[in-house]
């Protein structure tokens, strides 16, 4: 699959096989994560990879859209270390492309994934950070499941003119 392929036809997986995803390719999809651009290049992410099925339930308990995690075999936190003053605030930024490269890197793969959402959800933040004993000066910023893809999804039409504008508004 070429690259403008993957873009298009990337979509949020939430039911997966119980077929294991290889270290490899787990691998392969961070790699991809590191190659995002940031700010500067300062490269805040951090990335957690979890496959402990106890973990899972305890993201489940408190998470409001983490039931995928039943069926999902690996678990990637992207979590950030704020860089200095003078990049403050890219942070997020920097760690939502390499979350984005991600879900692209496990499209790719032939893989399904999707991206639970937790930051800015100060609840969602306290509690991942509790969970995965975070240091308290790093960011928890998203999750995203990854497993084999039980279901195969439509592709939708999104492109839509109404939102393009030359110019001006």
């Amino acid at each position: 699959m070429d690259a403008y392929e993957c873009l298009l036809t990337r979509r949020s997986i939430r039911s997966f096989t119980d077929k294991k995803v290889s270290d490899d390719l787990v691998q392969k999809i961070l790699t991809a994560g590191m190659y995002a651009p940031s700010a500067r290049n300062e490269r805040p992410w951090h990335f957690i990879v979890i496959r402990d099925r106890n973990t899972f339930e305890k993201i489940m308990s408190y998470h409001p859209y983490a039931q995928m995690l039943k069926s999902a075999d690996v678990l990637i936190a992207v979590v950030a270390e704020p860089p200095g003053e003078e990049n403050k605030g890219y942070c997020v930024v920097d760690c939502s492309a390499a979350t984005e490269n991600i879900l692209l890197a496990a499209h790719a793969l032939g893989l399904g994934s999707v991206w639970l959402g937790v930051y800015p959800r100060e609840e969602r933040m306290a509690k991942l950070s509790e969970i995965l004993n975070l240091p308290e000066n790093i960011i928890p910023i998203s999750l995203v499941a990854i497993g084999y893809k039980a279901i195969q999804p439509t592709q939708p039409e999104r492109f839509d003119l109404s939102k393009i504008h030359y110019e001006k508004w």
